[in-house]
């Protein structure tokens, strides 16, 4: 029997792209998209609907807590309905869905390129600077800090997740590292996004980014 397989899509004003993230995830691959839309002004909820994405609101800002939103609403689901797998995916269409399959199979079965262009140079050195962290004080060796990720549900609740921010991604990977969970990097393509970055877009969202990712790294030492 296949793995029931859930995807949470966090969106925030992502009305172009949002459609394109929806229709390229593989059909039949995954039991159920939601995407959390978070106090989008735009009309990601309307394109979120009419591509069949299953849409869920969270008025709190932060990529995390739209995150935590969507995984509430997966932990509540009981029996049959509850998904094996939990998927995240940005809303931006930076990242390929259709190579989901790729990125799910270290877990089903127990190099990808980089549009130039696609991240800015202060991305690059902040994913450089966290890894070379996270590779010196946990012991565990990562290349990205990527949105694009999949975990077991289990696994995934096992970590309690806190942070409601920037720091998300982060956490995720250094509580896996203490928890000596298997991890593994799969190679996909990354492009440039669709409309500009809520983050490296500006310079108070870089400032904020790269210090709380800072500030999740030494917290949980």
């Amino acid at each position: 029997m296949s793995p029931s397989i859930l995807v949470i899509i966090p969106a925030f004003n992502e009305e172009e792209s949002i459609g394109k993230v929806v229709g390229d995830i593989p059909a039949g691959l995954v039991r159920e998209v939601v995407v959390v839309n978070n106090s989008s002004t735009d009309a990601t909820v309307a394109n979120a609907k009419a591509a069949g994405a299953t849409v869920l609101t969270e008025t709190r800002r932060g990529y995390g807590a739209a995150c935590l939103c969507g995984i509430a609403y997966a932990a509540a689901k009981q029996g049959a309905e509850r998904p094996d797998i939990i998927v995240f995916i940005d809303g931006d269409y930076s990242d390929h869905p259709d190579q989901m399959p790729d990125l799910l199979k270290p877990i089903l079965e127990g190099g990808g390129a980089r549009e130039r262009g696609a991240m800015t140079p202060q991305q690059v050195f902040g994913n450089w600077l966290a890894t070379t962290l996270i590779r010196l004080f946990y012991r565990t060796k990562f290349t990205d800090l990527g949105p694009f990720r999949a975990i077991k549900m289990d696994k995934l609740l096992a970590l309690e997740m806190k942070d409601t921010t920037y720091g998300w991604t982060v956490e995720m990977q250094l509580k896996a590292a203490k928890k000596k969970f298997n991890t593994a990097e799969v190679p996909v393509n990354y492009r440039r996004r669709i409309g500009v970055s809520k983050i490296s877009g500006t310079v108070k969202g870089t400032i904020l980014a790269g210090y709380k990712i800072l500030y999740t790294i030494f917290r949980y030492l």
